[in-house]
């Protein structure tokens, strides 16, 4: 053990997941490489050849279908085999990389000494949690043994191995950090104060039996809650509430939490978030974005306000290609901010803009908060992808108006029209990477091809245009990115399983139904509802960054939203933009600390500005809650 706890510190370098140690929301410590050296060597090395293997298998597959009309029937179940696995490697990686979201409001409230106890007991309470969960996972891949899948007709113990070989690697490095970076004193406090909770809630069970349903506030809210307060990442807090309540106030035995992780993280249409999270890595690698925001510099730069309607419109375009807030960000922040700046513009003004035309941009295809909500909610992809390019195109309009409102005072001193000359030329070079997002749209939108298939030949588009047109991808390079793919992969998919478990726990108990009760007894109908919805998203997404919220309430809120006539597109149209708003909403919200971080802004500057294009926003998010057509009328 170190004498002295390691204190976190500030990266210079901008991680590709949104897990950015930022005030407030941060990932589990410092970002940086991997410190395990030869032990996560391996683990990289084969979560990187599944994804290379996944993804070969799926444009095989693809091949096969459209071009030779003959489907390779096992493609699905292989994938899946290779998912799992992918996505508990990956969990390995991010806790070794720090890559896990977390809230760390307290942390960076508290003393030193404090925060370096807080620290230890996070980790503790991962490990209670693991080491609780094993043995259930182990019993799960023993009974899996007995399924055969039926293309492959093998066992499918090979696919659920993945769970406990998982577990078994994020204790070993979780006790590796704890030696590392805890000192010995605070471990053993943490393990004491551990001890202590659960020997308080075990004397208390009688306690728990005779309150009803109240012990839903006591061991699943009130324990997430205690977890998120002390810094424990989000996707450890989920799965420490749920197993809190299964343990103390249930006889279910702790297998049914293993049993729904397993169904929240393997879900089919779930395949495509690793495919689009490396094609952002690719467009970031390559300048594809780059190119796009230099062609609408060059057409539109010249209006007033044209660099913020440029910045918009890159966002727009960007999106659909990247499906990630930070590398849009981050790809359209450097090339428009000088000129925004030399004509007058705050960097305040601008980092508010960049934020809130992120918030704008999350409902543009491929977005992996609208695949991750069509999983759960068992909504149409491409229903989804439709309603959201519209949604998006009519926040841009509003935000565009603020934007023009705001330069009514811009300087122009010196700005001339590009010549049709460079406009021609910047067109031609940006053609390919311009292409990209609408073949995925209308790929999708169509029917044309899966989520999943479009994202995989999008990532082959996106290589082979990046190697011959716009500077190539060194091999040093790829495997980086296959890294930080199968890292931010864990991380958002190991949040979706155990919200899925807490999501469970809560139907299981009735919540569901009683919510759903007094939800309908709610004077005002369906318009009370809404407001109900956004005030409810609005928080969490300043809260649980998003993913979690969908995942553990879509199942109470959509039947609800269903039973009162609302239609489930225009319902998730409303949940992802309040949401969103939410997510970039100071002081909490993380999206205003990474514009900030991006933008190389004050955050407490900035707080001042986004109000502004935050009301635009929540005007429209009124209107389409309120007016259905905005969101499906096109579809």
């Amino acid at each position: 053990m170190k004498e002295e706890a390691m204190v976190d510190a500030p990266s210079n370098s901008l991680p590709t997941s949104d897990a950015l140690g930022l005030p407030g929301f941060e990932n589990s410590g410092e970002a940086r490489r991997s410190s395990m050296g030869p032990f996560i060597r391996p683990i990289e090395v084969i979560a990187a050849a599944l994804i290379v293997a996944m993804i070969g298998l799926i444009l095989a597959s693809v091949f096969w279908r459209y071009a030779l009309g003959s489907p390779i029937t096992e493609s699905d179940e292989i994938a899946s085999f290779m998912f799992l696995w992918i996505v508990m490697f990956g969990s390995v990686i991010a806790i070794d990389r720090n890559e896990h979201m977390r809230l760390a409001i307290v942390l960076n409230a508290v003393q030193p000494r404090t925060k370096s106890i807080l620290e230890a007991l996070g980790l503790v309470v991962m490990a209670a949690l693991l080491g609780s969960l094993l043995p259930s996972a182990v019993e799960h891949t023993y009974y899996e043994n007995d399924i055969v899948s039926p293309g492959l007709e093998i066992s499918m113990a090979w696919r659920a191995a993945g769970v406990p070989l998982g577990i078994v690697l994020m204790l070993v490095v979780i006790a590796a950090k704890l030696f590392r970076e805890s000192r010995l004193a605070d471990v053993v406090i943490s393990l004491a104060i551990a001890a202590a909770v659960v020997g308080l809630l075990w004397l208390a069970m009688p306690v728990f039996a005779s309150i009803g349903k109240a012990n839903i506030l006591v061991l699943l809210v009130g324990v997430i809650a205690v977890c998120l307060a002390i810094g424990v990442p989000i996707a450890f807090c989920f799965g420490t509430g749920a197993l809190v309540f299964l343990m103390f106030s249930t006889k279910l035995p702790l297998s049914v939490i293993i049993g729904r992780m397993d169904e929240g993280m393997s879900s089919l249409i779930l395949l495509s978030v690793p495919v689009f999270v490396l094609l952002g890595c690719i467009l970031d690698a390559t300048g594809m974005g780059k190119a796009i925001v230099d062609v609408l510099a060059s057409m539109f730069g010249h209006v007033r306000a044209g660099m913020s309607y440029v910045m918009l419109g890159s966002l727009y375009l960007v999106s659909g290609i990247s499906g990630s807030k930070v590398s849009d960000m981050a790809t359209v922040a450097p090339a428009l901010f000088p000129e925004m700046k030399r004509r007058g513009n705050r960097p305040e003004e601008m980092v508010a803009l960049l934020g809130t035309g992120a918030i704008m941009a999350d409902t543009v295809p491929p977005s992996i908060v609208l695949i991750v909500i069509g999983s759960v909610a068992g909504i149409s992809i491409a229903a989804l992808f439709a309603s959201g390019f519209i949604v998006a195109l009519f926040l841009l309009a509003l935000l565009a108006i603020g934007a023009r409102w705001k330069a009514r005072h811009e300087n122009l001193e010196g700005v001339r029209r590009a010549p049709f000359k460079v406009i021609r030329k910047a067109l031609i070079f940006a053609a390919p990477a311009l292409v990209l997002p609408f073949i995925v749209r209308a790929a999708v939108t169509e029917g044309v091809a899966t989520a999943t298939e479009v994202s995989t030949i999008a990532v082959l588009y996106a290589a082979i245009a990046g190697m011959i047109l716009y500077g190539g991808i060194k091999l040093k390079d790829m495997y980086r990115m296959l890294i930080e793919t199968a890292a931010m992969t864990g991380a958002i998919l190991l949040i979706l399983g155990t919200a899925s478990a807490a999501a469970w726990v809560l139907t299981q108990t009735g919540f569901a139904q009683y919510l759903a009760v007094e939800m309908k007894e709610l004077p005002g109908g369906w318009v009370v509802f809404m407001g109900v919805t956004i005030v409810t998203f609005l928080l969490l997404g300043c809260l649980l960054e998003g993913l979690p919220a969908i995942v553990l309430l879509a199942p109470l809120m959509f039947p609800i939203a269903t039973q009162l006539g609302i239609n489930n597109v225009h319902y998730a149209m409303v949940v992802v933009v309040a949401m969103n708003i939410g997510l970039f909403a100071p002081p909490i919200g993380i999206g205003h600390y990474i514009a900030c971080s991006i933008g190389k802004v004050d955050p407490a500057a900035a707080m001042k500005t986004v109000w502004f294009y935050l009301a635009a926003l929540f005007v429209g998010l009124i209107a389409i809650a309120l007016i259905p057509a905005i969101s499906i009328g096109f579809i």
